[in-house]
């Protein structure tokens, strides 16, 4: 992707003449990534007035002002501190994957064409590993197995029936999801071993 590539150039470019990282966020404002960034900015804060106001507002954006708002909605918390707990709402039922429209977990990670060593060291480590099973558990019904696509994280029962926090990490494909996502912020995700993780197309 774009934005990869100023990374690596900026990476290159540190590495050749000693240059810094503020190299990669200067190329990043010049390209159209970030014009591209700036004209969505408003689309997800929009929302938090509700489905209609999102609507309304995301379409003026798009159709009419381009980008050009002179105000920047902002989000009202951090995406880890808006989980409810469990109790508030009803489980979804969602329908099977017709094989059509929607895949099995199986099939989309083959097609994303994820391919970790299973012998490198593990990229996603818990911070403190009681908490998925005193508190995500109980009071979020495990939101690890929801918020992450490639069914990375599946609680699992042990010797004893109890249920522990299992990491599937070589099906990660690096989202970052459960780094902003989870509740406490306990999951801690780091650069996985190179050459591993989908495949990306380049643009």
């Amino acid at each position: 992707m774009k934005s990869g590539m100023l990374a690596a150039e900026a990476a290159f470019g540190v590495l050749q003449d000693g240059s810094n990282m503020e190299s990669y966020w200067e190329k990043l404002k010049k390209s159209w990534v970030w014009e591209e960034l700036r004209k969505a900015r408003n689309y997800r804060p929009a929302f938090d007035y509700g489905l209609i106001p999102g609507l309304a507002i995301s379409a003026l954006e798009h159709y009419i002002l381009r980008g050009r708002a002179p105000v920047t909605l902002r989000h009202g918390k951090p995406d880890h501190e808006a989980m409810d707990p469990a109790k508030l709402h009803s489980p979804i039922q969602y329908s099977k994957p017709d094989g059509v429209l929607s895949f099995d977990v199986p099939t989309s990670l083959y097609r994303s064409n994820t391919n970790h060593e299973h012998d490198q060291p593990p990229h996603l480590h818990l911070r403190d590993p009681t908490i998925p099973e005193l508190v995500n558990m109980p009071e979020y019904a495990g939101p690890e197995t929801r918020y992450c696509p490639a069914r990375v994280y599946e609680y699992v029962p042990d010797e004893k029936g109890q249920l522990k926090l299992h990491i599937n990490a070589q099906n990660c494909l690096h989202c970052k999801a459960c780094d902003i996502k989870d509740p406490k912020q306990n999951i801690e995700w780091t650069v996985p071993e190179g050459g591993g993780g989908p495949g990306y197309s380049v643009m």
